[in-house]
């Protein structure tokens, strides 16, 4: 197991019961972390690393409901034309200078051009008034009923706050220093990709006086150095856990959870308020996927159940769902899904035969690290070979795979993958990037061009009253069935677990390490 140095740690908790001297969280992430900007990437570990370092204008409770962060408060005028923001007292970023309205402002510019409901809200606004150093306005040229909600969403890309000079760079350019206003600091001296990533305790930070309530409220941070330590092998993970050498494993593969509970010192349980969605995501900027028809033969291919039996195994775990909007959520519906709700093999080569698909290679890409990633994989690859598909199957890092798939153009470097994404994010149209149809500069790498599901989609965001919102949602649904952006496969709870010297843990949207105590 890889270890660093010892960093100079700093601001020693005073939680009673603990023992003295500096506390140290060690955590096997669910995944290797590679982009540390968090504008750059919607990946749940990148959103994780982000929430740490970095604040949002609002955030969402454990309700998924809209509440003040780095805002102190905010107004909205009569008309609903003029929101208007007051920072809290006394913010620092972690080079000690002040957070400014400057540095909100540009800030939201710059993720407004990479996240699609950003860019929906970017769209909105007629200007921005900046009127003292902790006062700022957005004015807008109609009422948007979804400015707080896209403002404090955890969807694809979160809003986070840079220093004005960061939040400039290019954004399709890496900002290089991780410099935040958040709880915790990034150790850039320790990390080492593929291996180790080190957070200190931001002894500056002035927790909201609100008690923590999901990612909203107080976010006192009870530790003094956190450490993510990434462990490929499953196995060494839960041996690891059980000896007390980590202390907390991000999403457990099922399999090894019986070995877990034999442990007494260890707790499992789930954390996320809504399940994650597995996902079947094609390359529609190339052949052979810019073919409708050979979209749909793929999604009538996919057994849900054996694509999560192979994801996670044990059925008390996971379900069939064929809504792109979530099952269990508000925003559940199956509208259009009939066609898909069976699979049927023989139907798919049908359709694929008939697609005028020529039999040119198909790359497969996919990861054995995030196990359920790896377990889906290879039945894709598997079922897409029964049906008549030339796979050419690469598994790679998952660093490398999340690379593979922002570039653009791919230059057939992948075609298709398997993965799985937040209920969190994917349960509401506005901040499901993936089922995303935004054509032009602003869509998705490699994702659906479609004018049609995008105006459903705005209607679906214009409307007001529950009875046409929920009209407008079964047929947007309807037409994303149509258009086939990616293929849900099921969804499914993801496990946790960690030592009971640990305390503090609550539902939340991302998983984060504040308000977290560790006992001797």
């Amino acid at each position: 197991m890889t270890t660093a140095a010892a960093a100079t740690l700093v601001g020693l908790s005073t939680t009673p019961g603990r023992a003295a001297g500096p506390s140290v969280l060690k955590v096997i992430p669910q995944a290797d972390l590679r982009v540390l900007d968090p504008h750059l990437s919607g990946a749940q570990i990148t959103k994780m690393h982000g929430a740490l370092v970095y604040e949002t204008l609002l955030t969402w409770d454990s309700k998924l409901n809209v509440r003040p962060m780095a805002a102190e408060s905010y107004t909205v005028s009569s008309d609903r034309l003029v929101y208007r923001f007051t920072l809290r007292a006394g913010m620092l970023f972690h080079d000690g200078q002040p957070v400014r309205s400057r540095d909100v402002v540009a800030s939201l510019k710059r993720w407004m051009a990479k996240d699609a409901s950003g860019g929906r809200l970017a769209a909105q606004i007629a200007a921005y008034d900046i009127e003292s150093d902790i006062v700022f306005s957005l004015r807008l040229k109609a009422p948007y009923p979804w400015v707080e909600y896209t403002l404090g969403a955890v969807g694809a890309i979160l809003p986070q706050i840079m220093r004005e000079r960061d939040a400039q760079t290019d954004p399709n350019k890496a900002v290089t220093d991780i410099i935040g206003s958040g709880p915790f600091r990034f150790v850039a001296s320790e990390w080492v990709p593929g291996s180790l990533v080190v957070y200190e305790k931001n002894p500056d930070y002035i927790p909201r006086s609100e008690p923590p309530d999901g990612l909203a409220g107080a976010r006192i941070v009870e530790i003094d150095r956190l450490e993510w330590h990434v462990i490929p092998d499953a196995a060494t993970a839960a041996a690891a856990l059980i000896a007390g050498e980590m202390d907390f494993w991000d999403t457990v593969p099922i399999d090894l959870l019986p070995t877990l509970r034999r442990s007494p010192d260890v707790i499992i349980d789930r954390l996320l308020p809504l399940p994650s969605v597995g996902t079947i995501r094609m390359n529609q900027s190339e052949a052979p996927f810019d073919n409708v028809l050979v979209r749909r033969a793929v999604a009538k291919m996919v057994d849900q159940t054996e694509f999560m039996q192979a994801a996670v195994g044990d059925p008390a775990w996971f379900s069939p769902c064929h809504s792109f909007f979530v099952c269990g959520s508000p925003n559940e519906t199956l509208a259009g899904s009939e066609p898909y709700a069976q699979s049927n093999l023989d139907e798919a080569r049908r359709m694929l035969a008939a697609s005028g698909y020529n039999g040119e290679p198909v790359v497969v890409i996919g990861t054995d690290e995030l196990p359920p990633i790896g377990g889906m994989t290879a039945v894709l690859a598997r079922r897409m070979s029964d049906i008549g598909f030339n796979v050419d199957l690469r598994m790679m890092a998952w660093g490398q795979m999340t690379s593979v798939t922002s570039k653009y153009p791919s230059n057939g470097s992948w075609n298709i993958y398997a993965s799985y994404g937040t209920g969190a994010s994917l349960h509401q149209p506005l901040t499901n990037q993936t089922a995303d149809t935004t054509c032009g500069s602003r869509a998705l790498v490699g994702g659906a061009c479609d004018d049609e599901a995008s105006a459903l989609k705005t209607s679906y965001l214009a409307q007001t009253e529950p009875d046409a919102k929920r009209v407008a949602l079964d047929a947007l649904q309807q037409r994303l069935w149509q258009v086939i952006p990616y293929i849900p496969a099921g969804q499914f709870a993801s496990p946790f677990a960690w030592r009971r010297t640990l305390a503090g843990f609550a539902p939340t949207p991302l998983q984060i390490f504040w308000n977290v105590t560790k006992s001797a």
